[in-house]
């Protein structure tokens, strides 16, 4: 007993020691090998290869300053605090209050008199699209006129006043605002496909909110802060720093996502004869304002104290980014080259297909969300849940991207988001198409199939917009790492123009003649589903032929490496 008590000593005493003095493998001591008693090792000694060794304070020493020097590095410099903290603050305020704005828009829209989620898809096409052409063009001349810091303020004050005078102008006089006696006379004259369109006509106010909801998270997020932010760092500094820009937008979702619960069930506390939707408005479009005013005072301070730095910014650097002109392509001119080129084409086949895909379970989603909560602070307080759970679980995707990208490659991190948006979209059709099937199992899970269909719905969209923003931006991004740079400069431009754009609508248009061919969205499901499925193949396969010609031009170009 003496003898298997001394084993165990020496063994503990050499494997504590081996795993804290330099991740040395604790070895088991050859038979016959003379044993030492734990008194006896000092304490400064390692087992390794079957001998007690003895390191020395230096080292010891030197090991400790070693990882404080690494834990020092990954500390930017004063300069780069002053600049890189300003735009993750300034990307932080952006991202709630786009989070707050989409939650709402869609509340406000799908629980209006006479409305649905039938109606999104009409909005997007005719209302958003039309809306987004324009404000291009305003843009253009915009950049033409002024300096990039007036375009910036010349572009977001106008949305925080709309915003404002929505919350404590518009809606409280919806009532007299809003012509649904109009509607209804023409509503008789119309066959039941047209309610859609004539929702957006009988709740007009409404559909313009959703638009400048929707251009918020386009111009001033997408456009106005990735401009301003492309201009004032250094590809070193990009490389380093956007991946935690990404981490903060997260952040940013969970924050602004309890916010609008917390706001949502503040009802409970008013007195009778309040409104309680017209009470939460204000609230949510007060927290807009002053996000904003945040905003902008981060980005008039940078204008004033950051980019003036010569320590936080090259001027001549700065000079020479503003000499450098754009390549500019029209509709006509981008479809060209988008066709002229297999590689360019598959890009722009999966950023279609990505917002074709998810358009189609989208809306039919917030269908079955509507007649879940159909009471507009219900239907807000969930969407709050949403967001919050979609920010947690696109960190934890983004913390494990990385080994994914390095363990797996890129073509296997290129087929996560098809899959996931499949998988969990194929299961929320199927419950919605056998809901007598699934009652029983509902049943025993102490819930009906119309909650099943909008709890297994919401977790779609969470996991797709996940992997979407972890995953598949990424490998969208790096596939124009090794062109050339006229493919890359065109090729983004091809993209964006025109992938963007049939992405966003064409799942609406497909939509809207479903609707007007059997009359309403539920009945259309069927259809949907097996289109998601088409959509899916063409993915598939622009991810198959992307990822051999990626490898390719990444051999041919070894410096992009």
């Amino acid at each position: 007993m003496r003898v298997i008590r001394l084993l165990l000593t020496v063994t503990s005493v050499g494997t504590s020691s081996a795993f804290s003095n330099g991740g040395l493998r604790p070895t088991r001591l050859p038979l016959g090998a003379p044993r030492t008693l734990a008194s006896e090792v000092p304490s400064s000694t390692v087992l390794y290869n079957g001998k007690f060794e003895e390191i020395t304070s230096s080292q010891v020493s030197a090991k400790k300053h070693g990882l404080l020097r690494k834990f020092k590095a990954k500390i930017p410099k004063k300069s780069e605090r002053k600049k890189i903290g300003s735009l993750a603050m300034m990307f932080f305020f952006i991202l709630f209050n786009y989070t707050i704005l989409r939650d709402t828009k869609d509340v406000l829209m799908v629980t209006a008199k006479g409305s649905g989620a039938e109606v999104i898809p009409f909005i997007k096409t005719y209302v958003n699209l039309p809306a987004a052409i324009g404000f291009t063009a305003v843009y253009s001349k915009l950049c033409d006129r002024m300096e990039q810091k007036d375009v910036f303020y010349a572009c977001t004050i106008p949305f925080l006043i709309f915003f404002g005078l929505f919350a404590f102008a518009i809606f409280p006089n919806v009532g007299a605002l809003h012509p649904h006696a109009f509607v209804d006379k023409i509503a008789m004259s119309l066959p039941k496909g047209f309610s859609a369109p004539l929702a957006i006509v009988r709740n007009w106010s409404f559909a313009v909110f959703y638009v400048m909801a929707e251009m918020w998270g386009s111009v001033v997020a997408s456009l106005l802060f990735w401009s301003f932010a492309n201009e004032v760092t250094t590809v070193d500094e990009a490389k380093r720093y956007y991946p935690l820009f990404g981490l903060g937008a997260n952040v940013a979702l969970i924050f602004s996502g309890q916010y609008v619960r917390f706001v949502s069930k503040m009802r409970a506390g008013l007195p009778p004869g309040v409104d309680p939707w017209g009470v939460s408005i204000k609230y949510l479009m007060g927290a807009v304002l002053a996000s904003g005013g945040a905003l902008v005072s981060i980005f008039s301070f940078m204008q004033r104290k950051v980019l003036t730095d010569p320590e936080c910014v090259d001027q001549e650097k700065q000079m020479a980014k503003k000499k450098k002109t754009k390549v500019k392509m029209g509709l006509r001119d981008s479809a060209k080259f988008l066709m002229s080129s297999p590689y360019i084409r598959d890009l722009a086949t999966l950023v279609i297909s990505y917002g074709m895909c998810i358009n189609l379970v989208e809306v039919s989603w917030k269908s079955k969300l509507k007649a879940a909560y159909p009471d507009p602070n219900s239907y807000s307080a969930f969407m709050g849940n949403f967001s919050s759970a979609t920010g947690t679980v696109t960190l934890a995707m983004m913390l494990i991207g990385r080994k994914i990208f390095k363990k797996f490659g890129w073509k296997f991190a290129a087929m996560i988001t098809p899959t996931t948006i499949g998988v969990t979209g194929l299961m929320f059709y199927a419950l919605t198409l056998f809901a007598p099937f699934f009652a029983p199992i509902a049943a025993s899970l102490g819930t009906t199939p119309l909650m099943l269909a909008v709890l297994v719905g919401a977790v779609q969209n969470i996991l797709s917009k996940s992997s979407k923003y972890s995953l598949f931006d990424p490998c969208k991004e790096m596939a124009y790492i090794p062109l050339d740079s006229d493919s890359k400069t065109k090729g983004k431009a091809a993209v964006d123009v025109i992938g963007n754009p049939l992405g966003k609508s064409g799942g609406a248009l497909i939509q809207q003649i479903l609707i007007f061919g059997v009359g309403s969205l539920a009945a259309a499901t069927p259809y949907l589903a097996c289109i998601l499925g088409v959509l899916l193949l063409f993915w598939y396969k622009a991810v198959d032929s992307l990822s051999v010609q990626f490898e390719e031009a990444m051999e041919e170009s070894p410096e992009a490496a």
